[in-house]
């Protein structure tokens, strides 16, 4: 009998960055391709403690089965959190623990989406944002940007004249893939639209935290009047990748549908992690972690941006990103960044070539570059061979 898979699978494909990834496991390689945080800043010591604390103190409950809307203390810490980071006004009630906040994406696909239904997004977008919802067949429409965030005129353009619009999903602090911060401006026209529209919007927030200068801006969740924003977000970017916890903060509307997807695919997230979290979040100073996490990236990102300044040829442009762990790189149009890729690893430095990060393709002369997974040394002698590869590729 021949195996017959679901027509939706043809349409999946293993992730670029997953794929160099697999390339960059030598040690001589300098990688700027994976969004990984730095493991040096990974409380270790700390961690072996919390989990002595939490196997005593409630080692029945963390090895048990728990609710599908995750452990109440963390959601409370997280809601409380959140008022306070992002100016919103959500309850542990409107918080649903997930495991990462690539399955909240996962969730948000399948809570939303049918075949040839439309996901409006930034164009570049996040690349495993494209992976989470191409499983349920939907069309991607990019919204142009520019420094500031989608160009509003596009999108209400869009908005008009297309059907069957179901998402928006959109990364308004430090983009993945440009490092780009929406302006406060653009912010409040975006949601005035979206208000007008009714459409619902995926905020996407993983490194909102992560701000090297002035102050984080109100989140689009802050000033949703009528409910239509779902903000995900994650510890693997401020905290531990590997305790795999993020959330989903919607309206009840919303996070009923979501348990009952969650419900279907794991039943819950991990009790222990998410109790380790919490305990960790009581015991030690949270808040001095995250700024040890900024301290070593604002020092890595101007040391990249240093290098590039002083290595890249004319003609090549990079965003300068005020927080997070990306950017992005404009080579000129004659360059191709696969071309790039392939004697970049040659010498031994690896990034992921930009076009994946566009869900319907076309752009070839981009690339995406990580500053906080590489040591100091490892960023300037990086730069310079991939400087030394442009230059080549000029030629």
């Amino acid at each position: 009998m021949a195996i017959s898979f679901a027509k939706r699978i043809e349409a999946l494909q293993a992730s670029e960055i997953r794929e160099i990834l697999k390339l960059t496991q030598r040690e001589e390689m300098i990688s700027f391709a994976g969004g990984l945080p730095a493991p040096e800043l990974f409380p270790i010591e700390e961690m072996k403690e919390i989990s002595r604390m939490v196997l005593e103190e409630m080692g029945r409950e963390a090895l048990q089965y728990s609710i599908t809307e995750g452990y109440q203390p963390l959601r409370d810490k997280i809601a409380q959190r959140m008022n306070r980071k992002f100016q919103t006004s959500v309850n542990a009630k409107q918080i649903l623990i997930t495991c990462g906040s690539q399955q909240a994406l996962d969730f948000s696909g399948k809570l939303f989406l049918d075949k040839n239904d439309i996901v409006l997004c930034e164009s570049p977008t996040y690349l495993a944002a494209i992976s989470a919802f191409n499983a349920y067949e939907p069309q991607f429409v990019e919204v142009p940007t520019d420094e500031h965030g989608m160009i509003i005129e596009e999108l209400e353009h869009i908005l008009k004249t297309r059907k069957r619009i179901k998402l928006i999903y959109v990364i308004p602090d430090f983009q993945n893939p440009t490092g780009k911060t929406w302006s406060l401006e653009r912010r409040l026209d975006f949601m005035k639209i979206v208000t007008k529209y009714e459409i619902p919007v995926i905020e996407d927030n993983p490194y909102g935290e992560l701000r090297f200068e002035n102050q984080i801006l109100p989140s689009l969740k802050s000033m949703d009047t009528k409910g239509f924003v779902i903000f995900t977000s994650t510890f693997s970017k401020t905290f531990c990748p590997g305790l795999r916890i993020g959330w989903i903060a919607a309206d009840a509307k919303f996070i009923e549908k979501y348990v009952l997807i969650k419900q279907g695919a794991d039943l819950c997230t991990s009790m222990r992690s998410q109790m380790e979290i919490t305990k960790y979040i009581d015991v030690y100073d949270f808040e001095a972690h995250i700024q040890k996490l900024i301290a070593l990236y604002r020092k890595r990102r101007d040391l990249m941006v240093e290098a590039l300044d002083k290595n890249l040829p004319q003609g090549v442009k990079f965003t300068h990103p005020q927080g997070g762990l990306f950017l992005w790189v404009e080579l000129p149009p004659n360059v191709k960044a696969m071309e790039l890729l392939t004697e970049c690893l040659k010498i031994n430095v690896a990034f992921v070539p930009g076009d994946s990060f566009f869900p319907n393709g076309g752009v070839e002369n981009t690339l995406r570059l990580n500053y906080s997974n590489m040591s100091e040394k490892k960023i300037i002698a990086g730069i310079e061979r991939l400087s030394q590869a442009i230059y080549k590729c000029l030629r």
